[in-house]
């Protein structure tokens, strides 16, 4: 890991980070552990996040921005900062979902990253990288900001049953998750239908899939393996897959049964009655 004498702010986000915090706490007569005192953290931790040994979070750049009078300086850079700690294959896709107006997604398997809770997300992200589940979980929550934006995308997921059945970080997790899902009833631009095993054969058995559509860009689809990400806008494809994505949905229960399934599953399978 780099030390503040060799660090390079313009090598990333994270070195950008770090170099400037240094730069705006030194300006400001501070050592690090009287910033820490004000903004209710460790010198420690303000020394390794300068020397990107950790990822900042949001929460540690607003309380920045408040202690240093910076103008929102850290708070904008945080969001760049996180996104380049998701996968590099990944990152074009995160960014296209950033822009888009209307996401439309099958998921096989797992609840989708939009609507994963933090506990949900850090049991997934833990599994595979145990060294740097905080940075992963963080950056998974910052995707998760487009939803409480001023302009939201409208989300429409279908979600196959086994996503509700597949236990992921013990009964309590799994209650807050699909807590989270039956919240969603109370947002417009959010739709959740469950595609339950009794529908057999399905267009989705190959697997998730995304469409992503945008105001002045074509629409993109989207599939990933284990260790890359898939994007195209061949028009043939989009259209196949539109097509098979519509016969998920008139194939799904109705929103409003989708709610009963994971309220019920919610009580019996995993102990707590919504």
């Amino acid at each position: 890991m780099a030390n503040v004498q060799s660090l390079d702010p313009s090598a990333s986000p994270l070195d950008y980070y770090g170099w400037e915090l240094r730069r705006q706490r030194e300006a400001h007569g501070l050592r690090q552990g009287q910033l820490g005192e004000i903004i209710f953290c460790t010198g420690s931790l303000i020394g390794q996040i300068e020397t990107t040994k950790k990822v900042p979070t949001r929460d540690f750049s607003e309380r920045l921005d408040a202690a240093l009078g910076t103008d929102g300086v850290f708070s904008r850079l945080v969001g760049l900062v996180l996104r380049s700690q998701l996968p590099t294959w990944f990152q074009p896709y995160a960014e296209m979902e950033a822009r888009a107006t209307y996401i439309s997604t099958y998921q096989a398997q797992l609840v989708y990253g939009l609507l994963q809770t933090e506990e949900y997300a850090r049991a997934l992200l833990s599994v595979d990288h145990p060294g740097r589940t905080d940075e992963f979980v963080a950056a998974r929550l910052e995707r998760q900001r487009i939803l409480h934006s001023d302009h939201p995308p409208a989300l429409w997921v279908v979600l196959s049953e086994a996503a509700l059945l597949q236990e992921v970080g013990g009964h309590e997790v799994m209650r807050g998750q699909l807590g989270r899902l039956l919240d969603c009833l109370d947002k417009p631009w959010v739709q959740i239908q469950v595609l339950p095993f009794s529908t057999g054969q399905h267009t989705g058995l190959m697997g998730s899939f995304t469409l992503l559509r945008f105001d002045d860009d074509p629409d993109l689809f989207y599939v990933e393996s284990y260790d890359q990400g898939h994007m195209t806008a061949n028009p043939q494809v989009i259209k196949e897959r539109s097509v098979g994505y519509a016969r998920l949905q008139a194939t799904a229960l109705c929103p409003e049964a989708s709610a009963e399934l994971i309220a019920r599953v919610m009580e019996e399978r995993y102990g707590c009655q919504p």
